[in-house]
């Protein structure tokens, strides 16, 4: 019956993110590779903790603030159509780009860079946008990797800041692949130049991905679960932020956020990515940190 239970809840949160390519599929054709970060890098320890669930959903958030890009993201997205799909391409890439072998890594980026190629128009306000622009790339990447950071923070494990700082630095290689800039090299810049950001403002484009994250289309099953997340998400967010998105943490959201968080990491462990660049750069692991495969 435990057994049972634990598949059951790994497979619903699994599930979630299985409507695009698997990635890593074919990492161990790379063997020693260790990719952009590698064995004892940040970014493995970080992005293969189960907060990166909570992260993955802050940064959407977070990223709606900017007028331009969210413009981008409704003229152009299909996210209301596919969101589970438009997930698992996010979680491809951001698996690809992190525990990948270098072939892999290339491809992750080559192919964001091809989507944001013809991603232009104008916003609300009259302002143009292209998502290949240095400027709206390094709002989206670095939002992802302020978000990955606020969630491992306050829902994985303690860093010190200088551990902190070599996460930025280590996601800055990931950014300037992509063209993104600039890029801040520590927690503290990376924080102050988000919320500090002098184009963010309340948009059209901004309800509607706000109430779209608030209230997904997602099968019954995982909308509880993902409703406690997103709560946890918002709680991480700073004020100047929630004041631009309007959104706001029911009372005793941490409370609950925080136990489910602990619930996923006992029954789904590290992310089996981690596992598999681990073995594929012959780096040693405790397996017990990693969960057996699951039907």
């Amino acid at each position: 019956m435990l057994h049972w239970a634990k598949t059951r809840v790994i497979n619903s949160v699994s599930g979630m993110f299985a409507h695009a390519e698997m990635p890593l599929k074919h990492t161990g054709e790379f063997p020693g590779d260790p990719g952009l970060c590698g064995p004892g890098s940040i970014s493995w320890q970080v992005i293969g903790d189960v907060s990166v669930f909570v992260g993955g959903i802050r940064a959407l958030l977070v990223q709606a603030a900017h007028p331009e890009v969210v413009a981008g993201v409704d003229d152009h997205s299909r996210y209301r159509d596919d969101p589970l799909g438009r997930l698992s391409r996010t979680s491809f890439y951001v698996t690809s780009a992190t525990f990948g072998a270098m072939p892999e890594v290339n491809e992750a980026i080559g192919l964001v860079n091809s989507a944001h190629q013809g991603v232009s128009g104008t916003s609300h306000r009259g302002r143009s946008y292209s998502a290949s622009t240095p400027e709206l790339a390094a709002w989206v990447h670095n939002s992802l990797t302020d978000s990955f950071l606020e969630a491992y923070q306050r829902f994985g494990g303690r860093l010190s800041p200088p551990q902190a700082d070599q996460f930025v630095v280590e996601q800055t290689r990931v950014g300037e692949m992509l063209g993104a800039s600039p890029l801040p090299t520590t927690a503290a810049e990376l924080r102050e130049w988000i919320t500090g950001h002098p184009a963010l403002a309340p948009s059209p484009g901004m309800q509607a991905a706000v109430r779209f994250l608030q209230n997904p289309p997602i099968p019954t099953a995982q909308k509880a679960g993902y409703q406690i997340l997103m709560n946890g998400a918002i709680t991480t967010i700073p004020r100047e932020l929630t004041s631009v998105l309007g959104v706001t943490a029911a009372p005793g959201t941490r409370v609950s956020s925080t136990a489910m968080v602990l619930g996923l990491r006992r029954i789904m462990k590290n992310s089996p990515a981690w596992q598999a660049a681990l073995e594929r750069c012959g780096a040693p692991y405790d397996s017990r940190l990693f969960r057996e495969k699951v039907n």
